[in-house]
């Protein structure tokens, strides 16, 4: 087998599965055991495979309220109001955005109480200037990964 589009293909086969063997690999992709194990150690050295994690339900261990969060901060606190919500345990993601909000946070909650608690006590902070949040109903797709393109051969 050609190498052309290795990465690519070994990055896809975890994708479907995370927990895959080397030799699994191996078999799947047609080369042997140790060029799966170069190819992988080189793609987690490069920072494209960034550890492998199990995806867990918020759900289904009582987390089954989301927000969406959208803050306007004063511009030279930015760095320090994402830092406190990148470090809040709840907080899955945090993004600096353009538009009318500088910052987009989504955030797990057992409840809408302690959704509410929590927002309120981001709110004291004099740098946000102003907040909008959005409870997700449904969330139609969520945590998805998309395979990386791979020409044919």
């Amino acid at each position: 087998m050609t190498y052309e589009n290795l990465d690519a293909k070994l990055v896809n086969a975890l994708l479907g599965d995370g927990r895959a063997s080397l030799r699994s690999l191996a078999e799947e992709l047609d080369v042997s055991v140790t060029t799966v194990s170069n190819h992988l150690s080189d793609l987690e050295e490069q920072g494209v495979i960034d550890g492998y994690t199990p995806r867990v339900d918020y759900d289904a261990v009582g987390y089954d309220v989301t927000a969406v969060i959208q803050l306007q901060v004063e511009g030279n606190a930015l760095p320090e109001v994402t830092d406190t919500l990148r470090d809040h345990r709840q907080m899955i993601s945090v993004y600096e955005v353009t538009g009318d909000y500088d910052v987009i946070a989504i955030g797990k909650f057992e409840d809408t109480d302690g959704m509410n608690e929590q927002i309120k006590q981001l709110l004291t902070d004099p740098d946000i200037k102003a907040s909008n949040t959005s409870v997700v109903l449904n969330a139609v797709c969520e945590n998805e990964q998309f395979e990386l393109d791979v020409e044919d051969d």
